[in-house]
């Protein structure tokens, strides 16, 4: 029969003959015989089939080693797991475990987790939290109504008339170069003492509210003034609101002119740079003042926009963008004289992180050329809000325009598309200084219920990129109580220290009236707020009865998790919050599609599904079985779910009401019991209120004894629960020392240590100084290895992790070890639990040593090595012959465990590809390996250096010489600026400097957000012993695979390669920085989502008169200055990570 000629580096699957010696080379030399050379391997075409070459070179009388036989290495295998399974029921003690849990039977109780009643009552302590700052709430925007209605405003206000606390005081007086130094401030700036405050992680002083005013807002201006004077007021509602609910966090009023007043009083964070923070840029506030906005930015790319004028455009769609949250959708296009997108994207796409992004990036690019055609750039915003097949936000839409002038109205296409019910608001930016008209920029706004600004400079664009909102907020303020409902946000980094938190969001309304009979005042006052940290709604979770593997989970319209042991993101110093979709959190499959579809509508569901989890170290995947169970959380746009491993249905319970057996196991968690006992380790729980945490164990454990002599384990201010169930977990692993390990010589099978870990919090390793090595987490739920082995069926090897970038390991002192470890199964009354893990630690090299002689022809270690004769013909096994033969154990990540090559030892740990790259494919190629490959949203990089251009400051607008003969750019804003540029240069040398200098020690410069791609390898689906040939001519190799039963171990024996000629591409596993998914391919098969049930984007009583101005309040012209050099010079020409101040309060 022919065989096909398989390509250079392939492998070709199929059984194996009776006997495999080496293909297309002749017999294979004995011990120190000399190798063939390894000359380039011959074309294909010349060789003979494989297969047909057998017969002759297994010829009778040749005197060689060949291949071993595959019956041979499956005994091989049968003898690798026996001596496995024998040296785990000795030592492990698997059984005689589960008879010390029946003997007592009578110290514990067998619970049930219900998943209904539990996901319900959880889902309803949340909604009790989150009611009572509900009410709070509501209390503080209604005060802020009545307060402002009764308040008499005052246009002689001075300066010196308010008293309050300036939360940005003390860094302005120790920073000599701040505004309010340089202009010497009249306000009167209270001066407060603070304490400590665990529950806020700050400093604060409850007697009073602090204010923070945006740096490019002069605090002097009547508006501010008049702000400060009536916002005074709420100080007393929030004082009022701690004392009836204790447990409030910050309390937050952010006004519509940019005064933040909070409480309690604490010091701002100021950044080492400017301190950009305005709280009308953050999330919380934009969505509790206007509703989801579909909108469309057209950009005039057209030839008189140049130089300045283009670079202000660009950094005002990147501060529009800013304005938008998940909840909106956008598109951004430039137009001369036709219109088209800047990015890939064809159509409105959801405002999230990534896909602003690319806006961003993409706004780079543009440049102006041709000639201007409003007409074109109008009729491509219309069509992108017309498409109704795709998924949009379906409330407010509007269209920005940023121009630099022009005389047509195209009123011809507003006719067309927009009038006569005006859907669509027209918003348009004269950007730069210049002699046009801006009539017809004024009557588009006015026209189409929207509003015309001016942009004369960078000092003026972040606030006229965000005044917008005021015009949204028309409708939802004449719409009145029915626009006051209470919204919850995303997750995000609160900006004074609170960590992870959700924000409950109020509008407050304008009530007064210009006069009697006058229209109802439709302007919005600002959002009030009321922080909850993501901590306070994680204790009201089950913590340890669900096990090591079964936790609670939220998310929300979005499907962007609120709780999930997976949020963690490893830098917070952006603006944007943290939006972790469901099926980012979690391996994606179709099942947790229907799920998260299911909870996002506000369903209830249970259904049981099989998918794949990462460890915990992120190295290896599994595939489990797990039970989901969802309900919503009433009055909120959250959905709760519980996920439990059907193992963890049941868990057990303490009950030791005998305190002389308390006092009796307790002292197994001396020291002094250690040398006998093994060395205990406790998990650092929440055992009491007055217990000392340590990141040492050595040191938690003492902390613990010391309260233990002072409590009682049935102490009020202790959680009976963990701590029962942590004496009863000591003396049970304590039996275990007794009734097996104590009497046997670990030496003998060559074991570094025995161990038992518990779901009580114990982890007791056994003999003492074993504790010295022992690298695992002290909690049993956060290890890798006892997750794994819960989830897995048999004996789970898992050998020292090890970086391809770190050194090898260093075997010295017998101190290398792999851990094996498995899972112990109760079935009690039938109900059957895994309440404990326990195994062994293998003496790496001696067991490198006995791994030889069990793949090797050899009974036993004493036995003399068969030799082969010049007349005989013998096998070639993984210890005489390997000089030629490689014999690994490779666990089911991919990962070395154990290799008959002495030289690879100290690689044990690596991903197999990093050692043999050839046969680490071959193995893939045929299936016994299958990659998953994910991205990790939440990972900390290393800011990226941006090109050093000569000596001159980063994105700086240089002036031609046509410039400097033009009269009439000496008036003009780029003059202006240039001007500026030139003349703070001087006084503040180091604004020139590089970033890296100026940024040098803040955090912000060391890490930025990014994403990793993942890559794990597991299991196939071929289980059966199995021979195949990589096959690349004179350098092909045999190779044998066989997965050995109840491991998680492959065996594998090849041929080691002669040449490296035919070395293929080298499979990765190590983690990569990455851009993720291609976004423009993403946007095309959107995620389910749902926007908010409410839409306030029409009300038929709306005043449009109001739809123009240049210019609101005036601001400091120090701080414009500031601002303007500042944005000039750190503007790049591509985005880079942003160092952003702080995060919303």
């Amino acid at each position: 029969m022919a065989v096909p000629a398989w390509t250079c580096g392939a492998s070709r699957p199929g059984p194996a003959p009776t006997a495999l010696p080496w293909p297309g080379r002749g017999p294979r030399p004995g011990p120190g015989a000399r190798r063939p050379p390894s000359g380039p391997p011959r074309p294909l075409s010349l060789l003979l089939p494989p297969l047909l070459l057998l017969p002759l070179l297994a010829a009778p009388g040749a005197s060689a080693y060949s291949f071993p036989q595959q019956h041979t290495m499956q005994h091989w295998a049968r003898r690798l797991e026996q001596e496995i399974d024998g040296v785990m029921r000795i030592f492990g003690g698997v059984q005689q475990l589960r008879e010390i849990y029946k003997d007592n039977r009578n110290l514990f109780e067998v619970q049930e987790n219900e998943p209904q009643k539990l996901v319900e009552k959880v889902a309803g302590d949340i909604e009790s939290l989150l009611d009572r700052k509900v009410r709070a709430l509501k209390r503080l925007a209604d005060a802020a109504e009545n307060f402002q209605k009764a308040h008499r405003w005052q246009d002689n206000i001075k300066e010196e008339d308010i008293l309050y606390y300036d939360a940005k005081a003390d860094a302005e007086l120790d920073d000599p170069e701040s505004e309010d130094v340089e202009r010497g401030s009249k306000v009167s700036t209270l001066r407060l003492d603070f304490v400590e405050d665990s529950n806020f992680k700050n400093k604060v002083n409850y007697s009073y509210t602090a204010v923070q005013i945006p740096t490019d807002i002069y605090k002097g201006s009547t508006v501010i003034l008049n702000e400060l004077n009536w916002t005074e007021a709420l100080e007393n509602v929030f004082i009022e609101n701690r004392r009836q609910d204790p447990t409030l966090l910050w309390q937050v009023f952010g006004s519509a002119t940019g005064v933040t007043r909070y409480y309690p009083a604490t010091p701002w964070r100021a950044p080492k740079k400017i301190d950009l923070y305005d709280v009308r840029r953050r999330p919380w506030y934009i969505q509790g003042a206007s509703s989801p906005k579909d909108m469309v930015i057209i950009v005039d790319v057209s030839g008189s926009v140049s130089g300045l004028t283009l670079k202000l455009m660009k950094t005002s769609v990147c501060e529009m963008l800013d304005t938008l949250s998940d909840d909106d959708y956008v598109n951004v296009a430039s137009f001369n004289e036709k219109a088209q997108p800047v990015s890939c994207f064809t159509h409105l796409v959801q405002a999230n992180v990534r896909n602003k992004k690319v806006f961003k990036e993409a706004v780079q690019g543009m440049v102006a050329k041709g000639t201007t055609g409003y007409k074109a750039g109008f009729e491509y915003a219309f069509d992108q809000l017309q498409n109704s097949n795709i998924t949009r936000a379906n409330c407010n839409k509007m269209i920005m325009m940023f121009t630099d002038g022009g005389e047509d109205r195209v009123q011809d296409v507003f006719e067309k598309y927009n009038w006569p019910n005006r859907t669509v608001r027209v918003f348009t930016f004269s950007v730069g200084q210049h002699n046009y008209d801006v009539t017809p920029l004024q009557w588009m706004a006015c026209a189409n219920k929207g509003y015309y600004f001016e942009i004369p400079s960078i000092g003026a664009i972040r606030i006229n990129t965000q005044e917008y909102l005021d015009v949204l907020g028309r409708p939802m303020v004449l719409a009145g109580k029915e626009a006051k409902q209470v919204q919850w946000t995303n997750v995000y980094e609160d900006a004074l220290g609170l960590g992870l938190v959700v924000t409950g969001t109020l509008p407050v309304f304008n009530l007064t009236q210009d006069g009697p009979g006058e229209k109802k005042n439709q302007l919005i006052l600002g959002v009030m707020g009321i922080d909850v940290a993501l901590n306070d709604i994680k204790r009201l979770t089950p913590n340890y009865t669900l096990g090591a593997n079964g936790y609670v989970f939220a998310i929300d319209l979005n499907g962007y998790v609120l709780l999930h042991p997976n949020l963690k993101p490893q830098t917070t110093n952006f603006r944007e919050p943290v939006t972790l979709d469901f099926l980012d959190a979690e391996l994606e499959d179709e099942n947790k599609e229907e799920i998260r579809r299911s909870m996002i509508d506000g369903n209830k569901g249970h259904k049981q599904i099989r998918t794949l989890v990462k460890s915990l170290d992120e190295r290896y995947v599994d595939e489990v079985v797990r039970n989901y169970t969802w309900v919503p959380i009433r009055s909120t746009n959250y959905s709760l779910g519980l996920v439990l491993p059907p193992y963890s249905t049941f868990y057990l319970q303490a009950n030791l009401s005998d305190q002389i057996l308390q006092v009796k196991y307790f002292e197994f968690l001396l020291p002094s019991s250690f040398e006998s006992e093994g060395h205990v380790f406790i998990a650092p729980r929440e055992y009491c209120k007055d217990l000392n945490a340590s990141d040492n164990n050595t040191e938690f454990l003492k902390n613990f004894i010391e309260l233990m002599e002072k409590v009682t384990p049935d102490s009020k201010q202790c959680n009976n629960f963990l701590l029962h169930n942590l004496i009863l977990d000591t003396g049970i692993t304590q039996q275990l020392v007794e009734r097996v390990w104590r009497d046997q010589d670990l030496n003998t099978y060559s074991l570094l240590a025995v161990f038992a870990a518990t779901d009580g919090g114990i982890t007791r390793v056994f003999p003492n100084k074993a504790a010295e090595d022992w690298t695992e987490n002290p909690e049993p739920f956060n290890a890798s290895f006892y997750r794994r082995s819960l989830d897995n069926h048999g004996y789970i090897f898992k050998p020292p992790h090890q970086d391809a970038l770190l050194r090898p390991l260093e075997l010295e002192n017998d101190t290398v070890g792999i851990l094996v470890s498995t899972a112990v199964e109760l079935s009690l009354g039938g109900r059957t639990l895994r309440p404990a893990v326990v195994g062994v630690k293998l003496d790496l090299e001696a067991w490198a040593e006995k791994f030889k002689v069990l793949a090797s022809n050899r009974t036993h270690q004493d036995q003399p090595q068969k030799q082969c004769g010049p007349s005989s013909h013998c096998e070639m096994d993984c210890e005489v012959n390997n000089e030629d033969l490689l014999c690994v154990l490779i666990d089911d990540g991919g990962f070395l465990v154990l290799s008959n090559q002495n030289h690879q030892w100290d690689q044990v740990g690596r991903f197999f590809s990093e050692v043999d790259a050839n046969l680490m494919l071959a193995l893939y190629n045929n299936s016994f390996y299958t990659r998953k490959e994910s991205y990790d949203y939440q990972a900390a990089c290393a800011p990226q250096p941006p090109g050093n251009l000569g000596a001159a400051p980063r994105g700086v607008f240089v002036p031609t010489i046509a410039d400097f003969l033009n009269l009439a750019w000496w008036t003009s804003a780029a003059a202006w600026s240039l001007f500026q540029q030139l003349l703070y240069g001087l006084i503040y040398h180091s604004w020139f400097q590089a970033d890296s200098a100026e940024a040098e020690g803040s955090p912000e410069a060391r890490e930025s957000s990014c994403v990793m791609k993942q890559t794990q390898y597991y299991f196939g689906s071929v289980n059966a012993s199995y021979n195949a040939i990589i096959d690349c001519g004179n350098c092909s190799r045999l190779f044998h695979a066989q997965r050995l039963t109840n491991t998680n171990l492959l065996f594998v024996v090849a041929e080691k390669p002669l040449c490296s000629q035919c070395e293929a591409g080298r499979l990765l596993q190590k983690e990569t920085h990455s851009d993720g998914p291609e976004q423009c391919e993403l946007v095309q098969r959107p995620r389910y989502r749902r926007g908010p049930h409410i839409c306030f984007d029409y009300n038929a009583t709306e005043d449009t008169s109001d739809c123009g101005r240049g210019a609101s309040f005036p601001p400091s012209l120090g701080v414009l200055v500031s601002l303007q050099l500042l944005l000039l010079l750190g503007l790049p020409p591509r985005p880079q990570p942003q160092v952003h101040a702080s995060r919303r309060l």
